[in-house]
């Protein structure tokens, strides 16, 4: 018999960390046959979590090139997407969140008229420039699915507002697996998180604070606030702050001279993902533009203040465990200082009740396509059998 074919595509080591989940609930499916394509738009954060999860890729179109436009990445993944697709010719594709390869591989999928699911659907902020350009990466997916994954009933409502066509199935978001997972191995194996033990013991007995940013419309002004804000806490000395720094050139052309030489600032090398949920586990708090770790911090029971105007992400905010603050300096001066003085504004945010998810989505995800694969089978029995049923009778 020959298997029901799915191809899962993503390209950054977000889409990865939330795939890998996926990947494994599929791969323990004899009737389906599971295929990945990797673009590599992050080459070395993306290797990192694909080493991790032990995933290697059937197809990897190392896209990635220095200072290319959105025009040529655009250009250049529906070519060679299509191509694959061509040559593969799956029976469903399965795209993550709002990237640009998520959105470029929908439409190669879709100019074949091939099915299309998306995980982590449904998430809108309202603006189509903030976050920019994935608040339309992801409207343009929901055109092209007839598979939506939402991760939680806010998300289902905003597809079902929007008249989305297909399916539409909430089912928790594949981050909260995969961090329940990998603390899980943490415990049986705590030398996975080596790279984070070095800062952690410098900063023994300090209140750490995580930050992340490096968001495109956070670049320039933006991020320079971040970093005075960040000047600004460092003159505490009961805090730690700890800083992952994006690869983007621009984002370390403005870290680096602002903050650099502070003794408790640390401008540390991205961090593959065991040493992230370390640091993630040992932290007071997290400050980010980053839409990831809106999730998985409340699953650790992290308070998390968003360094943007919008949020794609609202059950957070409604739940408690995040909260919008933007990027002028005072603000997150202010917000930063009441969670780290006030033990009930921290506990409150902390104890909330984390709205993405109880670690089960991606066999939720994997039981939907199992469906699907044994429909292939069963309706032409069924069509053969009502043939039977209504042929005439004989004379």
């Amino acid at each position: 018999m020959v298997r029901y074919k799915v191809m899962l595509v993503f390209g950054t080591r977000p889409e990865a960390i939330k795939m890998f989940p996926v990947y494994d609930a599929l791969k323990s499916l004899p009737q389906i046959e599971t295929k990945v394509c990797v673009s590599a738009q992050h080459r070395a954060l993306l290797d990192q979590v694909l080493d991790l999860a032990g995933v290697v890729p059937d197809f990897d179109l190392d896209i990635m090139a220095p200072d290319q436009t959105l025009d040529t990445l655009t250009a250049r993944l529906i070519l060679a997407l299509g191509a694959v697709f061509d040559a593969e010719r799956p029976d469903r594709v399965l795209v993550h969140g709002d990237t640009k390869t998520a959105m470029m591989a929908a439409l190669a999928a879709y100019y074949r008229r091939i099915p299309v699911g998306h995980v982590e659907a449904g998430l809108r902020s309202g603006d189509i420039y903030n976050p920019w350009p994935e608040e339309v990466n992801r409207r343009i997916i929901a055109c092209a699915a007839n598979l939506h994954f939402a991760p939680t009933a806010g998300a289902a409502a905003a597809l079902e507002a929007e008249h989305t066509q297909g399916r539409i199935i909430v089912t928790g978001n594949t981050v909260v697996d995969a961090l329940l997972a990998t603390q899980v191995r943490l415990r049986e194996q705590p030398f996975l998180a080596g790279s984070i033990a070095p800062v952690l013991r410098r900063f023994a007995g300090r209140r750490i604070v995580i930050v992340t940013s490096h968001r495109r419309e956070n670049l320039g002004q933006g991020l320079s606030n971040i970093a005075a804000a960040i000047r600004t806490l460092a003159q505490r000395d009961d805090v730690a702050i700890i800083w992952p720094v994006h690869p983007n050139p621009q984002v370390r052309a403005t870290l680096e001279p602002a903050l650099s030489g502070l003794e408790n600032v640390a401008l540390i090398e991205p961090l593959d993902y065991p040493g992230f949920v370390g640091l993630l586990d040992a932290a007071s708090l997290v400050l980010t533009d980053s839409g990831g770790i809106q999730e998985e911090a409340p699953s650790f029971g992290k308070p998390v203040l968003v360094m943007r105007e919008t949020t794609e992400r609202p059950e957070g905010i409604e739940a408690g465990t995040a909260r919008l603050i933007g990027t002028v300096p005072d603000r997150i001066v202010a917000e930063v200082a009441r969670l780290l003085d006030d033990p009930q504004a921290y506990a409150a945010m902390a104890h909330a009740h984390s709205p993405f998810g109880d670690g089960q989505a991606a066999a939720r995800i994997a039981a939907v396509l199992a469906e699907e694969a044994a429909a292939r089978w069963v309706v032409p029995s069924l069509a053969n059998l009502q043939s039977v049923s209504h042929a005439p009778s004989a004379p």
